[in-house]
């Protein structure tokens, strides 16, 4: 299906994206589509609004802002989102009160984005949780790890690891614990129904803030906190066997917050996160699974270091960076759960280019970036060339005026 006919963009509220970081995204067709989150005003976290939906087109380069309606979830970060036969699902995150294991989805192919609220009556649910990813295989959405609290029965300490941190305030008083989990939880959208699949082989060590990515039928996890080293795995999600893929080079420096992103059929891109020394960071990784080895990926955003970024397969294979933080700061909240505000939040969009481009993809750019001198000319040419052409000069147009060099390798 061609989604760029099915894509609903007329009446849009047309204003700049804001700052955020620990948002959603996700690509349909042409378009990312960015979801919640949060920025730090004056210390304070400021969530953004859950009834509306900010919409890049990548070939223009313009925003739109489109309204929500239906059963609006609350404002959230940390949540999890994924793409799947036409809509986008959300599940978990956390706000100021606190976290969530609610799950809503919502029809990107519409006329209207209209929420759904696919949570009440639902048993075996997961506990409340932040921080996690998923995988999409097979019409199901299987989520991994994250960071939140159990009541006591619910600790398993192979599975779970105790935040030691929130012992001192809400430990055995209320008989909850905060921590880090390797769970496995498989969501069916068609019954409406989650289950716990039993996993064999060597499972990650329990992490949150890590990153993840789906290739083929496995699912890719890496890094993360409560984790020292960049480690990789893999969970074959037809035999739900879990694999760690031992590196025959340099791996890249342990890290958080960082992306995954599969753009061929045997790589993987990594991109930024935070390290062990807190520093933010800006470099990029490619793993090739048929050699089982990293190669450092060279691109111009070296000085644009991200944390709590999105990073999704956008056109010609091109990994689409959207927003995230540039800095790390680290607070302690009421109930002794570490907070990570930021006063280097981002609303820039950064283009990895990671295959060759075809020539009708080099020829549109080309003539984008030169409109003026081939003005005259423009105006000879069929429809049907035109008007991608014109998305492309609004593209480049865009990126001059508001000062974000959006740059291809």
């Amino acid at each position: 299906m061609d989604h760029q006919t099915e894509v609903n963009v007329g009446g849009p509220r047309m204003r700049p994206v804001q700052e955020r970081s620990d948002h959603t995204a996700l690509v349909v067709g042409d378009f990312l589509y960015v979801w919640g989150g949060y920025r730090s005003i004056s210390g304070e976290e400021i969530f953004f609004p859950s009834d509306e939906i900010c919409i890049y087109d990548m070939r223009s380069g313009e925003w739109q802002t489109r309204p929500m309606e239906g059963d609006i979830p609350p404002s959230l970060s940390g949540t999890c989102g994924s793409y799947l036969n036409g809509s986008m699902y959300i599940f978990g995150g956390c706000n100021d009160n606190g976290h969530s294991n609610q799950m809503y989805c919502v029809n990107l192919l519409g006329e209207k984005y209209i929420w759904k609220n696919f949570t009440e009556g639902v048993e075996s649910r997961p506990t409340p949780r932040d921080k996690h990813s998923c995988w999409v295989y097979k019409d199901s959405i299987i989520y991994f790890g994250g960071y939140g609290c159990k009541q006591i029965r619910d600790v398993h300490p192979n599975s779970f690891t105790i935040d030691e941190a929130s012992w001192a305030v809400i430990g055995n008083a209320l008989f909850r614990f905060w921590g880090w989990n390797n769970e496995v939880h498989v969501y069916d959208p068609c019954s409406n129904t989650w289950t716990e699949p039993h996993t064999t082989g060597s499972s990650p060590t329990p992490r949150a803030a890590h990153a993840s990515a789906t290739l083929g039928s496995r699912g890719y996890v890496c890094g993360g906190m409560e984790n020292m080293m960049m480690d990789l795995h893999y969970l074959d999600l037809e035999s739900w066997t879990w694999t760690n893929i031992v590196s025959q080079s340099a791996v890249p420096q342990g890290r958080s917050w960082h992306t995954l992103t599969a753009f061929s059929p045997s790589s993987l891109f990594l991109f930024g996160g935070l390290n062990l020394f807190c520093e933010p960071l800006s470099d990029g990784w490619v793993f090739d699974l048929e050699t089982a080895e990293w190669r450092q990926f060279q691109h111009p955003h070296q000085d644009k270091p991200r944390l709590w970024h999105t990073a999704c397969l956008g056109l010609d294979s091109d990994v689409v960076i959207f927003g995230g933080s540039r800095d790390y700061r680290m607070l302690m909240d009421t109930i002794a759960v570490l907070r990570f505000p930021s006063l280097g939040h981002c609303s820039d969009v950064l283009i990895f280019q990671t295959q060759p481009y075809s020539l009708l993809r080099l020829c549109e750019d080309c003539i984008g970036k030169n409109a003026e001198i081939l003005e005259k000319q423009l105006s000879i040419l069929p429809l049907k060339l035109l008007e991608p052409i014109q998305k492309r000069i609004s593209f480049f147009r865009t990126a001059v005026q508001t000062d974000k060099k959006i740059t291809c390798t």
